[in-house]
């Protein structure tokens, strides 16, 4: 994930306010998982499944022409990554 998450701060394919406008989008979602795992949030990980999956189509969207090489490497960590959200344990050390 950090990998990713370099890569995407340094490619040109997204503008500088595209790229604060989506770390909103992403600490956004991250703290509704942190409440979920806290207890503070009454829904499931099939609901949060989805604003994480339109999150990435976004970010996609953005990447697939311009950055073709940091687009498939999300695709082929698309899994990976939600894994990591959906293990309360494993989301604990990011």
């Amino acid at each position: 994930m950090k990998s990713l998450e370099t890569r995407l701060k340094q490619t040109d394919a997204i503008g500088v306010f595209t790229k604060i406008a989506l770390k909103n989008q992403v600490d956004d979602l991250l703290n509704q998982f942190r409440a979920y795992y806290a207890g503070r949030l009454a829904t499931t990980l099939a609901a949060l499944r989805r604003p994480y999956e339109m999150l990435l189509q976004k970010v996609l969207a953005l990447l697939q022409d311009a950055d073709p090489p940091l687009a498939s490497a999300i695709v082929a960590s698309r899994e990976a990554i939600w894994s990591i959200l959906a293990d309360p344990a494993k989301f604990a050390t990011i």
